[in-house]
């Protein structure tokens, strides 16, 4: 019965094919202008790693100054990272499962002079933990391990791109490479891995694509590495790197890995009284105030959505509903032209529910046509919003995305069609039927 009832649509929608583009346009329209706008904003609010994300977790401790807090919104702001030297003693901690300090610098590499020419590069400095932690996927080799931190050795992890313009895409694992001016052994080299976001440092643009190179983050301190990102101070750095390192700056990300809720509350505590204690000594003179936060709750906090992209999502569904609502209209119209036909019908001992069915499947059958077409045309400015990034960023349709729009497309189709469905089958044959 209902490939019948498909038959019986597309017989209809070739009677008049001009006012069936106009429908189906209406509806290509609404699905393309709000199958763009949800995919922009999945790009943003997607789980970054799923199942586990909530096991991550941000520290951050107010260390500002005693006369005002920090600047941003809200009564109770604190900075958004750690200072090196709370950084370090909070890596001290064995609750965590997993934990890292990291942040972001700069490093020239000298390749092979056949190769190409020396270049600066991004260079993250990280703890071991950090592959393991934030899913980092791995092609060759693996990330180093926590004797290599202990004793600051001179390993490296790098990016397919990397290993790609270095090594022409071979296994360079055991090979070297030169960073600023001492020689790094590559222990791992990174799959093709290109998030969303930035997850594991969303205090900069969290739209850029991870660091192509590695590297352990107790060489920082005789390499006298510094920070390319953002950092905060209100006490002064010194004048020297050391001084810089046991200022008040706040420039480091810390991550913990917590499995359990008691464990968190534990590593709370823990955090709470370290700063108890580092009070004692004239520091953290505010009021005691520390956040150890779930990645998605940090995410919102931060409004890694942007609230712009929220408020046009809702608009673009809106624009949908409205397309369907005017194409009524339209159907309404069609419908009835074929009052005479349905009252025949009727006659003939076709039942209101049949008639409502039929015609609602024509309704659907328009919505999936322009659902497809729509979904096609998105391709297009999505592919066109990708280029007009000032960063590199990937918005595709996912899977996700694609059954969105079909669901949309259906229901679409329902609100432009269920009135006229409905009005077509209660018209009463006998108003219709003339006696020859």
């Amino acid at each position: 019965m209902f490939l019948y009832n498909v038959r019986i649509a597309l017989k209809s929608l070739q009677r008049n094919p001009i006012l069936t583009a106009i429908i189906i346009s209406g509806i290509a329209l609404g699905i393309c202008i709000s199958t763009t706008f949800t995919t922009v904003r999945y790009l943003f609010a997607r789980d970054p790693m799923p199942g586990k994300s909530d096991r991550i977790y941000y520290v951050r401790l107010d260390n500002w100054e005693k006369t005002r807090a920090y600047p941003g919104d809200g009564a109770k702001t604190i900075p958004p990272q750690v200072t090196y030297r709370d950084a370090m003693e909070l890596m001290r901690s064995k609750i965590p499962v997993r934990q890292t300090a990291n942040f972001r610098g700069s490093m020239f590499v000298f390749p092979d002079p056949k190769v190409a020419r020396p270049y600066s590069e991004g260079v993250r400095l990280v703890f071991s933990d950090f592959f393991p932690m934030f899913n980092v996927p791995f092609k060759y080799g693996s990330g180093w391990d926590k004797k290599a931190d202990a004793k600051a050795e001179q390993v490296a992890v790098i990016d397919s791109a990397t290993n790609e313009k270095l090594f022409g895409g071979a296994n360079s694992v055991g090979k070297t490479i030169r960073l600023d001016d001492r020689m790094f052994q590559i222990v791992g080299v990174l799959d093709q891995w290109r998030p969303s976001i930035r997850y594991w440092d969303l205090t900069q643009n969290y739209l850029q694509p991870p660091e192509m190179i590695f590297i352990p983050f107790n060489l920082m301190p005789s390499m006298r590495i510094g920070t390319t990102g953002n950092s905060d101070n209100w006490k002064g750095s010194g004048n020297t790197f050391d001084d810089f390192l046991a200022s008040e700056t706040s420039w480091i990300q810390y991550w913990v890995e917590l499995d359990t809720p008691q464990k968190k509350e534990a590593f709370l505590e823990f955090v709470n009284n370290y700063t108890r204690d580092q009070k004692r000594f004239g520091r953290f003179e505010r009021p005691l105030y520390n956040r150890v936060d779930a990645l998605p709750d940090y995410m919102k906090e931060l409004k890694v959505v942007p609230p712009q992209v929220n408020a046009m999502t809702v608009v673009s569904i809106l624009f949908l509903i409205v397309c369907s609502l005017n194409l009524m209209g339209l159907l309404l119209g069609k419908f009835l032209a074929r009052a005479p036909e349905v009252s025949v019908r009727r006659a003939l001992g076709a039942s209101k529910r049949s008639v409502f069915i039929q015609h609602i499947v024509e309704c659907e059958l328009v919505g999936i046509i322009g659902g497809a077409i729509g979904i096609l045309l998105s391709l297009v400015i999505l592919s066109a919003v990708e280029k007009m990034f000032p960063i590199p960023v990937e918005i595709a349709l996912t899977g996700e995305m694609v059954l969105s729009a079909v669901f949309l497309s259906l229901i679409a189709g329902l609100i432009a069609g269920i009135y006229p469905a409905w009005r077509i089958c209660t018209i009463q044959p006998a108003m219709q039927l003339k006696v020859q």
